[in-house]
């Protein structure tokens, strides 16, 4: 199972961003933590697998619990992070779908936004059912479509200075796509042979400021700060003043930037072969 050429594109697109994410987006994709981790009832004791923890926020707050943590990420600055941030983790560098765990190694497994990175997301989904053990349960976050207003603010700064996505920002393959819905995250886990399979939508509103909001795309951070960074320094500009017009529409008396974000929290149960619990 090779990398596709979104694998490759997200490696790029995540390589060194580690600070910079830490201090934006990073913020944004720590909120739905809480509930993430209730949906895959993580408790004390419990063996527990962070897969693409980022900086780390999914497994500090794991370990919070007293669970026995471990956590992975594809970029070796996040890792790096993590490690520093979650001393009482046991952090490697690891990409889906491959995992150096044994079958059914842990009771609990997590992935923060992780699906919106990978390639193929049933192969993901295997690999993740696969270290899970009968009776564990899988909970991920993903990020709804159509995106809220303040999820597309960075993508219609770039619209409005007329830019469009690079050719070599590969999409994913439209076999491998999925709809980013509550139906289309159930049926996925379902397809993947979890049982008990859920999903619900999260709504919030995320307060920043437009100079903290900035930050990521300009310093590269994702996909979007591919796109923003690889135009040089005049069309930056140019998407910088209309994303400064824009984020006038969210933005409060007191300076705040205040962007409504939807997202998905889905859960399954990892059965036995018999399709008992084990």
């Amino acid at each position: 199972m090779a990398c596709t050429p979104f694998d490759e594109s997200e490696r790029r697109a995540w390589a060194g961003t580690a600070a910079a994410y830490e201090a934006g987006f990073g913020r944004l994709c720590a909120h739905p933590v809480p509930r993430l981790l209730d949906a895959a009832g993580v408790a004390a004791g419990a063996r527990v697998l962070d897969v693409g923890t980022g900086t780390g926020s999914a497994a500090a707050a794991a370990c919070a619990r007293g669970a026995r943590v471990v956590a992975v990420d594809a970029e070796p600055g996040m890792a790096r992070r993590a490690a520093r941030t979650v001393p009482g983790a046991g952090v490697q560098i690891a990409a889906l779908p491959h995992l150096p765990y044994a079958d059914g190694q842990f009771d609990a497994v997590l992935g923060n936004f992780v699906l919106n990175h990978v390639g193929r997301p049933r192969e993901a989904l295997a690999e993740l059912r696969r270290v899970t053990r009968p009776g564990g349960r899988i909970a991920l976050t993903l990020w709804a479509a159509p995106a809220a207003p303040g999820q597309a603010l960075l993508g219609r700064a770039v619209r409005a200075a007329g830019v469009t996505r690079p050719p070599s920002l590969p999409a994913l393959a439209p076999e491998d796509d999925f709809p980013r819905t509550e139906e289309g995250l159930v049926a996925l886990l379902r397809e993947a042979g979890l049982a008990d399979a859920d999903c619900r939508p999260l709504s919030w509103d995320h307060r920043t400021t437009p100079e903290e909001w900035w930050s990521g795309p300009a310093a590269g951070v994702a996909t979007i700060g591919r796109i923003v960074r690889s135009q040089g320094a005049a069309v930056t500009e140019r998407i910088r003043r209309q994303f400064v017009v824009l984020a006038r529409e969210f933005t409060g008396s007191d300076g705040a930037l205040v962007l409504p974000h939807r997202a998905l929290l889905a859960s399954g149960r990892v059965t036995g072969a018999d399709g008992g619990v084990g």
